[in-house]
């Protein structure tokens, strides 16, 4: 009974050097699929749609991600990105991949190029529900010109 008192200071002293430890966000978890508008900006503007997924690695801060550009013409853009966390449902990220352009022009060029694609991942609260948002910069894009493609879409997934 005598060391009852130290016992308590001991766990309670844990319990203060527990709860100040700084709190770090985690990368938003969850492979998810989407769709929604696609504009681009280079070759005119360009209105379309796209269909996005992307595959987490739980381990690690990297994400597979592809994007189905769909317009006059569609392109393919798989990229490997690095999340970064923003809070417990966001994370930004930098993707860098090829643009896979079937021929005509297409929000992001008409032939293959390499690609970066910033962009922001959502997670809505006790849902399955993803908010998405990016730009594709491909370099190199244009057969004729060889200039830089540039695009933004964005829309809502489900994630899986």
């Amino acid at each position: 009974m005598k060391y009852v008192p130290y016992l308590l200071s001991v766990l309670g002293a844990s319990l203060v050097w527990n709860l100040a430890q700084p709190a770090q966000a985690q990368v938003a978890y969850g492979s998810y699929i989407g769709i929604g508008p696609a504009i681009g900006f280079t070759d005119g503007v360009q209105i379309g749609g796209v269909i996005a997924g992307r595959y987490k690695l739980l381990e690690a801060p990297i994400s597979l991600r592809a994007q189905v550009l769909i317009g006059n013409n569609t392109a393919i853009v798989p990229t490997v990105s690095y999340d970064l966390p923003l809070n417990w449902q966001a994370d930004a990220y930098l993707g860098a991949g090829l643009v896979l352009a079937s021929g005509g022009s297409s929000p992001v060029g008409d032939k293959i190029s390499f690609a970066l694609q910033p962009g922001v991942d959502y997670m809505i609260p006790n849902s399955n529900t993803v908010l998405f948002g990016n730009a594709i910069i491909a370099f190199d894009a244009y057969r004729d010109s060889g200039g830089t493609a540039v695009s933004v879409q964005g829309g809502i997934g489900l994630r899986f």
